[in-house]
């Protein structure tokens, strides 16, 4: 008596492993985008919160870009998560449209830039963007980017 397998069982097991990750792939790739998408989420509230507390002590909001010294400072960070390389946004602050700096300030998340993880896509929400007046939206074509 043989043992072992024959060459149509591996390739019926193959293929049943293949039709597998078939359709396992586009949930666990939706799922990293809203990992990363909340990884945004965060990271603006906590800038946010950080231009909260610099308005408290200069009576105005303080923008930022990964081009710019943050005047001074490193108390803003422009990458999202623990550091640039492992960051699947890139954050910036402005001054909202159409209004001074000790008014209103726009923190915006923009995914996979040059400058963080260029290969990431959110293609549902796109740039997200916080304002100090408590607005939040996303450049986005998806009803639901934000919680």
């Amino acid at each position: 008596m043989k043992t072992g397998f024959t060459l149509i069982e591996i390739l019926i097991v193959t293929a049943l492993v293949a039709i597998l990750a078939a359709l396992a792939y586009p949930s666990y790739a939706g799922y990293i985008v809203k990992v990363r998408r909340s990884e945004a989420q965060v990271a603006l509230l906590d800038t946010m919160q950080r231009q909260e507390r610099y308005y408290a002590d200069n009576n105005r909001y303080l923008p930022f870009s990964a081009d710019s010294d943050n005047g001074g400072t490193d108390q803003f960070k422009w990458w999202s998560g623990r550091s640039a390389r492992e960051s699947a946004y890139e954050l910036r602050a402005q001054a909202c449209p159409g209004m001074a700096l000790n008014r209103c300030i726009e923190v915006q998340a923009m995914p996979g830039t040059g400058r963080v993880d260029g290969r990431f896509r959110d293609r549902q929400c796109e740039t997200l963007t916080l304002t100090s007046n408590g607005d939040h939206r996303a450049s986005g074509p998806g009803p639901r980017c934000w919680p």
